[in-house]
Protein backbone atom coordinates (compact mmCIF):
# COMPACT_ATOMS: atom_id res chain seq x y z
CA UNK A 1 0.00 0.00 0.00
CA UNK A 2 2.76 2.78 1.05
CA UNK A 3 4.67 1.99 -1.96
CA UNK A 4 1.67 2.21 -4.68
CA UNK A 5 0.86 5.37 -2.50
CA UNK A 6 4.57 6.93 -3.53
CA UNK A 7 4.65 5.94 -6.52
CA UNK A 8 0.99 7.28 -7.14
CA UNK A 9 2.78 10.69 -6.05
CA UNK A 10 5.46 10.36 -8.36
CA UNK A 11 3.97 10.21 -11.09
CA UNK A 12 1.76 13.32 -10.19
CA UNK A 13 4.49 15.86 -11.74
CA UNK A 14 5.10 17.17 -8.64
CA UNK A 15 9.14 17.47 -9.36
CA UNK A 16 8.46 19.23 -12.70
CA UNK A 17 6.01 21.55 -10.98
CA UNK A 18 8.46 22.04 -8.44
CA UNK A 19 11.13 22.58 -10.76
CA UNK A 20 9.23 25.25 -12.52
CA UNK A 21 8.25 27.42 -9.43
CA UNK A 22 11.72 27.45 -8.79
CA UNK A 23 12.81 28.56 -11.82
CA UNK A 24 10.13 31.54 -12.06
CA UNK A 25 11.09 32.33 -8.51
CA UNK A 26 14.85 32.81 -9.66
CA UNK A 27 14.16 35.18 -12.32
CA UNK A 28 12.63 37.51 -10.13
CA UNK A 29 16.05 37.22 -7.79
CA UNK A 30 18.30 37.27 -10.57
CA UNK A 31 17.06 40.55 -11.92
CA UNK A 32 16.51 41.94 -8.21
CA UNK A 33 19.41 41.33 -6.78
CA UNK A 34 21.67 42.47 -8.86
CA UNK A 35 19.44 45.76 -10.82
CA UNK A 36 17.40 47.01 -7.94
CA UNK A 37 19.84 48.74 -6.37
CA UNK A 38 20.42 50.23 -10.01
CA UNK A 39 16.61 51.60 -10.07
CA UNK A 40 17.40 52.62 -6.27
CA UNK A 41 19.82 54.97 -7.61
CA UNK A 42 17.90 56.51 -10.68
CA UNK A 43 15.37 57.23 -7.76
CA UNK A 44 17.81 59.43 -6.64
CA UNK A 45 18.74 57.56 -3.36
CA UNK A 46 22.72 57.52 -2.47
CA UNK A 47 24.65 54.68 -0.98
CA UNK A 48 24.14 54.90 2.27
CA UNK A 49 20.52 55.53 1.53
CA UNK A 50 20.34 52.46 -0.91
CA UNK A 51 21.94 50.01 2.00
CA UNK A 52 19.17 50.65 4.24
CA UNK A 53 16.51 50.06 2.16
CA UNK A 54 18.83 46.50 1.13
CA UNK A 55 18.52 45.73 4.70
CA UNK A 56 14.67 46.20 5.20
CA UNK A 57 13.74 42.78 3.62
CA UNK A 58 16.02 41.15 5.65
CA UNK A 59 14.41 42.61 8.22
CA UNK A 60 10.83 42.45 7.40
CA UNK A 61 11.28 38.37 7.40
CA UNK A 62 11.36 38.60 11.13
CA UNK A 63 7.92 39.62 10.82
CA UNK A 64 6.34 37.71 8.11
CA UNK A 65 8.99 34.50 7.73
CA UNK A 66 8.08 32.80 11.33
CA UNK A 67 3.94 33.96 11.04
CA UNK A 68 3.73 32.26 7.21
CA UNK A 69 6.08 29.30 7.92
CA UNK A 70 3.95 28.42 11.34
CA UNK A 71 0.41 28.98 9.98
CA UNK A 72 1.55 27.04 6.65
CA UNK A 73 2.85 23.68 9.44
CA UNK A 74 -0.79 24.22 11.81
CA UNK A 75 -2.49 24.05 8.79
CA UNK A 76 -0.51 21.82 6.15
CA UNK A 77 -1.20 24.92 3.61
CA UNK A 78 2.42 25.22 2.04
CA UNK A 79 0.97 25.67 -1.61
CA UNK A 80 -1.66 28.32 -0.17
CA UNK A 81 0.86 30.39 1.50
CA UNK A 82 2.76 30.72 -1.81
CA UNK A 83 0.33 31.08 -4.19
CA UNK A 84 -1.22 33.89 -1.50
CA UNK A 85 2.74 35.64 -1.32
CA UNK A 86 2.71 35.24 -4.89
CA UNK A 87 -0.32 37.25 -5.75
CA UNK A 88 0.46 40.34 -2.75
CA UNK A 89 4.39 40.24 -4.39
CA UNK A 90 2.64 41.75 -7.47
CA UNK A 91 0.46 44.49 -5.89
CA UNK A 92 3.44 45.20 -3.72
CA UNK A 93 5.87 45.87 -6.54
CA UNK A 94 2.99 47.72 -8.66
CA UNK A 95 2.80 50.35 -5.76
CA UNK A 96 6.00 50.71 -5.66
CA UNK A 97 6.17 51.59 -9.12
CA UNK A 98 4.59 54.88 -8.02
CA UNK A 99 6.36 56.07 -4.72
CA UNK A 100 9.48 58.29 -4.76
CA UNK A 101 11.63 59.97 -2.32
CA UNK A 102 13.42 57.88 0.61
CA UNK A 103 10.94 57.26 3.02
CA UNK A 104 8.24 56.22 0.78
CA UNK A 105 10.27 54.06 -1.12
CA UNK A 106 11.45 52.11 2.55
CA UNK A 107 7.68 51.87 3.40
CA UNK A 108 6.75 50.42 -0.13
CA UNK A 109 10.01 48.02 0.30
CA UNK A 110 8.78 47.01 3.95
CA UNK A 111 5.25 46.28 2.48
CA UNK A 112 6.52 44.17 -0.58
CA UNK A 113 8.74 42.21 1.28
CA UNK A 114 6.00 41.22 3.76
CA UNK A 115 4.94 38.98 0.75
CA UNK A 116 8.39 37.91 -0.72
CA UNK A 117 10.27 37.19 2.19
CA UNK A 118 8.75 33.80 3.37
CA UNK A 119 8.67 32.40 -0.23
CA UNK A 120 11.75 30.85 -0.65
CA UNK A 121 11.81 28.91 3.04
CA UNK A 122 8.28 27.59 2.31
CA UNK A 123 9.00 26.59 -1.05
CA UNK A 124 12.27 25.12 0.54
CA UNK A 125 10.31 23.23 3.27
CA UNK A 126 7.84 22.42 0.75
CA UNK A 127 10.56 20.92 -1.96
CA UNK A 128 11.77 18.85 1.34
CA UNK A 129 8.94 17.17 2.64
CA UNK A 130 7.01 16.97 -1.21
CA UNK A 131 10.09 15.36 -2.58
CA UNK A 132 10.92 12.83 0.63
CA UNK A 133 7.38 11.95 -0.04
CA UNK A 134 8.24 11.30 -3.74
CA UNK A 135 11.51 9.62 -3.26
CA UNK A 136 12.90 12.39 -5.34
CA UNK A 137 16.14 14.16 -4.48
CA UNK A 138 16.23 17.92 -3.67
CA UNK A 139 19.27 19.20 -5.79
CA UNK A 140 18.16 18.42 -8.97
CA UNK A 141 14.52 19.94 -8.95
CA UNK A 142 16.76 23.08 -6.97
CA UNK A 143 19.39 23.29 -9.84
CA UNK A 144 16.33 24.52 -12.17
CA UNK A 145 16.42 27.74 -10.02
CA UNK A 146 19.82 28.62 -10.41
CA UNK A 147 19.57 28.02 -14.45
CA UNK A 148 16.94 30.59 -14.20
CA UNK A 149 18.79 32.79 -12.39
CA UNK A 150 21.73 32.81 -14.81
CA UNK A 151 19.18 32.96 -17.86
CA UNK A 152 17.78 36.05 -15.54
CA UNK A 153 21.25 37.86 -15.45
CA UNK A 154 21.95 37.55 -19.03
CA UNK A 155 18.54 38.67 -20.02
CA UNK A 156 18.50 41.38 -17.92
CA UNK A 157 21.98 42.75 -18.34
CA UNK A 158 20.54 42.90 -22.51
CA UNK A 159 17.32 44.49 -21.51
CA UNK A 160 18.74 46.90 -19.35
CA UNK A 161 21.44 48.20 -21.32
CA UNK A 162 18.25 48.82 -23.66
CA UNK A 163 15.82 50.75 -21.52
CA UNK A 164 16.12 53.60 -18.86
CA UNK A 165 16.99 52.46 -15.12
CA UNK A 166 13.67 53.88 -13.78
CA UNK A 167 11.87 51.63 -15.97
CA UNK A 168 13.66 47.79 -14.21
CA UNK A 169 10.59 47.87 -11.62
CA UNK A 170 8.41 46.97 -14.58
CA UNK A 171 10.72 44.47 -15.08
CA UNK A 172 10.51 43.21 -11.78
CA UNK A 173 6.45 43.37 -11.99
CA UNK A 174 6.64 41.13 -14.71
CA UNK A 175 8.70 38.08 -13.11
CA UNK A 176 6.25 38.09 -10.35
CA UNK A 177 3.27 37.72 -12.40
CA UNK A 178 5.13 34.37 -13.86
CA UNK A 179 5.67 33.15 -10.71
CA UNK A 180 2.03 33.94 -9.13
CA UNK A 181 0.77 31.87 -12.67
CA UNK A 182 3.42 29.06 -11.84
CA UNK A 183 2.20 28.58 -8.17
CA UNK A 184 -1.10 27.99 -9.24
CA UNK A 185 0.12 24.68 -10.93
CA UNK A 186 1.85 23.25 -7.74
CA UNK A 187 0.45 19.99 -6.27
CA UNK A 188 -0.32 19.80 -2.44
CA UNK A 189 1.59 17.99 -0.18
CA UNK A 190 -1.58 15.96 1.38
CA UNK A 191 -4.69 16.62 2.15
CA UNK A 192 -4.96 20.58 3.20
CA UNK A 193 -6.13 19.63 7.02
CA UNK A 194 -4.08 20.50 10.10
CA UNK A 195 -1.46 18.33 11.29
CA UNK A 196 -2.13 15.92 13.54
CA UNK A 197 0.50 15.94 16.81
CA UNK A 198 2.91 12.34 17.09
CA UNK A 199 1.34 11.12 20.44
CA UNK A 200 3.56 10.47 23.12
CA UNK A 201 6.44 11.94 21.36
CA UNK A 202 8.26 15.78 22.74
CA UNK A 203 7.86 18.15 20.55
CA UNK A 204 11.25 19.26 20.57
CA UNK A 205 12.51 23.23 20.99
CA UNK A 206 14.23 24.01 18.02
CA UNK A 207 15.08 27.69 19.29
CA UNK A 208 16.40 26.31 22.83
CA UNK A 209 18.82 24.33 20.72
CA UNK A 210 22.81 25.20 20.75
CA UNK A 211 23.43 23.15 17.90
CA UNK A 212 20.52 25.18 16.28
CA UNK A 213 22.01 28.41 16.92
CA UNK A 214 25.67 27.90 16.21
CA UNK A 215 25.03 26.11 13.02
CA UNK A 216 22.90 29.40 12.47
CA UNK A 217 25.46 31.49 13.25
CA UNK A 218 28.26 29.96 10.94
CA UNK A 219 25.91 30.06 7.80
CA UNK A 220 24.10 33.67 8.77
CA UNK A 221 28.04 35.28 8.97
CA UNK A 222 29.07 33.13 5.84
CA UNK A 223 25.96 34.68 3.44
CA UNK A 224 26.08 37.72 4.86
CA UNK A 225 29.40 38.52 3.50
CA UNK A 226 27.85 39.01 0.23
CA UNK A 227 26.63 41.78 1.55
CA UNK A 228 28.80 44.48 -0.51
CA UNK A 229 28.41 41.98 -3.87
CA UNK A 230 24.44 41.99 -3.38
CA UNK A 231 24.16 45.45 -2.50
CA UNK A 232 26.94 47.11 -4.39
CA UNK A 233 29.34 44.91 -6.74
CA UNK A 234 27.11 46.28 -9.68
CA UNK A 235 27.45 50.35 -8.84
CA UNK A 236 30.90 49.59 -8.14
CA UNK A 237 31.95 48.10 -11.89
CA UNK A 238 29.60 50.08 -13.66
CA UNK A 239 32.10 53.20 -11.99
CA UNK A 240 35.23 50.89 -13.10
CA UNK A 241 33.28 51.11 -17.06
CA UNK A 242 31.66 47.46 -17.50
CA UNK A 243 28.31 47.64 -18.81
CA UNK A 244 24.91 45.51 -17.71
CA UNK A 245 25.79 42.95 -20.37
CA UNK A 246 29.23 41.93 -18.98
CA UNK A 247 28.01 43.02 -15.22
CA UNK A 248 24.89 40.16 -15.93
CA UNK A 249 27.60 37.82 -17.28
CA UNK A 250 29.83 37.76 -14.54
CA UNK A 251 26.81 36.95 -12.09
CA UNK A 252 25.74 34.24 -14.35
CA UNK A 253 29.24 32.61 -14.48
CA UNK A 254 28.98 32.86 -10.21
CA UNK A 255 25.90 30.61 -10.61
CA UNK A 256 27.03 28.35 -13.13
CA UNK A 257 29.76 27.55 -10.89
CA UNK A 258 27.19 26.98 -8.00
CA UNK A 259 25.32 25.00 -10.56
CA UNK A 260 27.80 22.83 -11.24
CA UNK A 261 28.58 22.53 -7.08
CA UNK A 262 24.88 21.09 -6.47
CA UNK A 263 25.16 18.71 -9.41
CA UNK A 264 28.29 17.21 -7.52
CA UNK A 265 27.07 17.82 -4.23
CA UNK A 266 26.00 14.40 -3.11
CA UNK A 267 29.78 12.95 -4.49
CA UNK A 268 30.82 15.72 -2.12
CA UNK A 269 28.65 15.33 0.81
CA UNK A 270 29.87 11.60 1.26
CA UNK A 271 33.08 13.00 1.51
CA UNK A 272 32.86 15.63 3.62
CA UNK A 273 29.30 15.59 5.16
CA UNK A 274 26.96 18.62 5.52
CA UNK A 275 29.24 20.71 7.76
CA UNK A 276 32.46 20.31 5.73
CA UNK A 277 30.40 21.74 3.07
CA UNK A 278 29.89 24.75 5.40
CA UNK A 279 33.36 24.98 5.63
CA UNK A 280 34.19 24.94 2.62
CA UNK A 281 31.85 28.15 2.13
CA UNK A 282 34.12 29.64 4.73
CA UNK A 283 36.97 29.32 3.05
CA UNK A 284 35.58 30.06 -0.18
CA UNK A 285 33.94 33.55 0.76
CA UNK A 286 36.95 34.47 2.76
CA UNK A 287 39.59 34.07 -0.03
CA UNK A 288 37.00 35.98 -2.84
CA UNK A 289 36.18 38.65 -0.36
CA UNK A 290 39.68 39.26 0.60
CA UNK A 291 41.01 39.45 -2.75
CA UNK A 292 38.15 41.89 -3.88
CA UNK A 293 39.15 44.06 -1.08
CA UNK A 294 43.01 44.96 -2.94
CA UNK A 295 41.07 46.19 -5.91
CA UNK A 296 41.86 42.98 -8.45
CA UNK A 297 41.99 43.89 -12.51
CA UNK A 298 38.66 43.37 -14.10
CA UNK A 299 40.32 40.27 -16.12
CA UNK A 300 40.39 38.56 -12.57
CA UNK A 301 36.77 39.04 -11.63
CA UNK A 302 35.64 35.87 -13.63
CA UNK A 303 37.97 33.50 -11.85
CA UNK A 304 37.05 35.18 -8.37
CA UNK A 305 33.22 34.35 -9.53
CA UNK A 306 33.71 30.90 -9.55
CA UNK A 307 34.38 31.21 -5.94
CA UNK A 308 30.62 31.78 -5.27
CA UNK A 309 30.18 27.62 -5.51
CA UNK A 310 31.71 27.65 -2.25
CA UNK A 311 31.00 31.22 -0.45
CA UNK A 312 27.08 30.23 -1.21
CA UNK A 313 26.12 27.47 -2.90
CA UNK A 314 28.30 24.83 -0.71
CA UNK A 315 26.90 27.22 2.81
CA UNK A 316 23.26 27.04 1.24
CA UNK A 317 23.27 22.82 0.40
CA UNK A 318 25.47 22.22 3.30
CA UNK A 319 22.90 23.93 5.93
CA UNK A 320 20.22 22.69 4.43
CA UNK A 321 21.26 19.40 5.24
CA UNK A 322 22.06 20.07 8.86
CA UNK A 323 18.34 21.17 9.64
CA UNK A 324 16.72 18.37 7.72
CA UNK A 325 18.55 16.63 10.35
CA UNK A 326 17.38 19.01 13.37
CA UNK A 327 13.59 19.68 12.29
CA UNK A 328 11.09 16.96 13.20
CA UNK A 329 8.60 16.14 9.96
CA UNK A 330 6.01 18.34 11.63
CA UNK A 331 7.87 21.55 11.99
CA UNK A 332 9.53 21.23 8.49
CA UNK A 333 7.96 25.15 7.21
CA UNK A 334 8.65 26.63 11.11
CA UNK A 335 12.31 25.19 11.07
CA UNK A 336 13.39 26.99 7.71
CA UNK A 337 11.44 29.86 8.55
CA UNK A 338 13.34 30.12 12.18
CA UNK A 339 16.68 29.52 10.88
CA UNK A 340 15.89 31.95 7.29
CA UNK A 341 15.15 34.86 10.15
CA UNK A 342 18.37 34.59 11.19
CA UNK A 343 20.14 34.81 7.83
CA UNK A 344 17.99 37.54 7.13
CA UNK A 345 18.73 39.24 10.77
CA UNK A 346 22.69 38.75 10.18
CA UNK A 347 22.23 40.29 6.27
CA UNK A 348 20.24 43.16 7.33
CA UNK A 349 22.94 44.02 9.80
CA UNK A 350 25.66 43.50 7.01
CA UNK A 351 24.08 45.23 4.07
CA UNK A 352 23.27 48.06 6.41
CA UNK A 353 26.62 48.60 7.63
CA UNK A 354 27.45 47.69 3.56
CA UNK A 355 26.32 51.25 2.76
CA UNK A 356 28.24 52.95 5.08
CA UNK A 357 31.57 51.21 4.31
CA UNK A 358 31.17 51.39 0.65
CA UNK A 359 30.45 54.82 0.95
CA UNK A 360 33.35 55.66 2.76
CA UNK A 361 36.06 53.15 1.30
CA UNK A 362 34.64 51.92 -2.25
CA UNK A 363 35.99 48.32 -2.89
CA UNK A 364 37.89 48.26 -0.17
CA UNK A 365 34.60 47.51 1.78
CA UNK A 366 34.88 43.49 0.72
CA UNK A 367 37.66 43.65 3.59
CA UNK A 368 34.84 43.54 6.28
CA UNK A 369 33.00 40.83 4.24
CA UNK A 370 36.53 38.70 4.43
CA UNK A 371 36.28 39.43 8.26
CA UNK A 372 33.00 37.81 8.69
CA UNK A 373 33.34 35.05 6.62
CA UNK A 374 36.56 33.81 8.80
CA UNK A 375 34.14 34.36 11.89
CA UNK A 376 31.59 32.06 9.99
CA UNK A 377 34.41 29.97 9.70
CA UNK A 378 35.15 29.87 13.20
CA UNK A 379 31.42 29.15 13.91
CA UNK A 380 32.03 25.76 11.76
CA UNK A 381 34.80 24.69 14.00
CA UNK A 382 32.86 25.18 17.05
CA UNK A 383 29.81 23.72 15.47
CA UNK A 384 31.37 20.43 14.83
CA UNK A 385 31.37 19.47 18.48
CA UNK A 386 27.07 20.31 18.62
CA UNK A 387 26.35 17.67 15.51
CA UNK A 388 28.68 15.07 17.29
CA UNK A 389 26.69 15.70 20.35
CA UNK A 390 23.28 16.61 19.73
CA UNK A 391 22.41 15.34 15.98
CA UNK A 392 24.77 11.74 15.86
Amino acid sequence: MAASSREREASDGFSWRLATFYAAMFVFAGIVMPFFPVWLQAKGLDSRATGIVLAVPMLMRLVSVPLIARLADRWSAFRGALIAASVGSILAYVLLSQVSGFVPILLAVALASVATAPALPVTDAYALKGLGLRGRAYGPVRLWGSVAFVAANLGAGLVIDRIAPIDIVWLLVAALTMVAAVSLALRPLVAEVPAAEEPGLPKRKLLLSPGFWVIAAAASLIQASHAVYYGFSVLDWRAKGLDATSIGGLWGLAVVAEVVLFAVSTRLQTRVGPLGLVGFGACGAFLRWGVMSLDPPLALLPLLQLLHAFSFGATHLGSIQLLARIAPDRQFATAQGDFSTVLALVMAGGMALAGVLYADLGGRAYAAMALAAALGGGCVLLARRFVREQFP
